[in-house]
């Protein structure tokens, strides 16, 4: 028995109607945006913090992460990433091991920080503010980055690749992290204010 067709006038109204939904502006904004993986070995996830009278620079060598891109309209873009934290580097191996330890992120109970994007808002030209939940030493917070698109294109090989830039400042006490000694001049050893900069380098996903 031979399947039943769809009479021609029937089938003519579901196009029509498919075509009127792949319209809608919600429809187009899913099918333009771009699926990519931020490439580790051209990105840079660092942070800055206050120790005594200077300001100590480090960053964390181990990560990835996923980019929902919409360069017609950014605030339907997505960011999630997970950052491996027995990486972090300061440059000092004995200051990093403390770094690792139970006074600070404790990376034996703790492996991982992650971030998730919740949204995109205050977006002007390529710039916009990525709200998300940051997950650091077990512990959960919402967060906002001042984001910046710098542009895409090929590379010499004919690599599609796209820029990202994005800071923040959070509290490590915000996240369980409180170790700290009084100095002798007054005040402490170590800042509360944690200056995050991220340099991002993404290439679609495959």
């Amino acid at each position: 028995m031979k399947p039943k067709t769809m009479p021609f006038a029937q089938r003519g109204a579901v196009l029509a109607v498919l075509a009127m939904l792949l319209s809608l502006p919600g429809a187009q904004a899913r099918a333009e945006a771009l699926k990519l993986s931020v490439d580790p070995q051209h990105s840079t996830v660092g942070f800055r913090v206050r120790h005594l009278f200077t300001k100590v620079n480090g960053q964390f060598r181990g990560f990835e992460g996923t980019i929902e891109f919409d360069p017609k309209n950014l605030a339907a873009s997505k960011v999630a990433a997970t950052i491996r934290a027995s990486t972090i580097d300061t440059n000092v191996e004995a200051r990093d091991q403390d770094l690792r330890s139970a006074r600070f992120f404790d990376v034996a109970q703790y492996p991982t920080l992650s971030f998730a994007s919740t949204g995109i808002a205050d977006v002007s030209g390529t710039r916009g503010r990525i709200k998300g939940t940051l997950t650091m030493h077990g512990l959960s917070r919402e967060v906002v980055l001042d984001a910046e698109f710098l542009g895409g294109g090929k590379d010499p090989w004919g690599n599609q690749r796209f820029g990202f830039h994005g800071e923040t400042k959070v509290n490590r006490k915000d996240f369980g992290m409180a170790w700290n000694e009084v100095i002798e001049a007054g005040g402490v050893l170590v800042g509360d204010e944690v200056e995050i900069v991220l340099d991002v380098e993404a290439v679609p996903a495959k």
